[in-house]
């Protein structure tokens, strides 16, 4: 069976940064996702499209089909009183922050002095080129359920809380 939408597809994978450092790798074996319902980055779904159950690949993301260029308009300098008087602040500490449409983001230290702390917007991965070594374990059609739901469940099902 062919990887393409509306299936789950099961795999093993080591992603690598252009330096060969290892920045993520699947544990206990496998990781599923659903194929066409942007549960993973772009860049990787599009490489796995006709893929089948035990092909292995490398698989090369540039950063505008992973997790976007380095945008250096979400680097801002804000007021060290905006953070809590009982916290020490760190850099690669994560905050959520409210983004321009009123959403929440997540903001990383990036650097601390008296007067101001330095956050950073991006995404950890942005401006990384990817690499991946990916094999193919399983494909199978999604259930009902999961394609209501967008994403795989387990053997046993998925218990949404309310």
């Amino acid at each position: 069976m062919q990887i393409q939408d509306k299936r789950v597809v099961s795999l093993s994978y080591t992603l690598k940064d252009d330096k060969d450092q290892i920045i993520d790798q699947s544990t206990d074996g496998s990781f599923s996702y659903l194929h066409g319902a942007s549960n993973i980055i772009p860049g990787l779904e599009n490489s796995l499209t006709g893929k089948r159950a035990g092909d292995e690949l490398s698989v090369h993301v540039n950063p505008e089909e992973g997790y976007g260029v380095r945008d250096e308009e979400r680097i801002q300098e804000v007021p060290r009183e905006m953070f809590p008087d009982d916290t020490q602040i760190e850099p690669g500490m994560q905050f959520y922050a409210q983004g321009p449409d009123g959403q929440n983001i997540v903001v990383q230290v990036a650097e601390v002095d008296e007067q101001t702390v330095t956050v950073d917007g991006n995404h950890p991965l942005a401006g990384v080129q990817l690499n991946f070594d990916v094999k193919i374990l399983s494909v199978r059609e999604a259930t009902d359920e999961e394609m209501e739901h967008g994403h795989v469940h387990g053997p046993d099902g998925h218990h949404h809380s309310d």
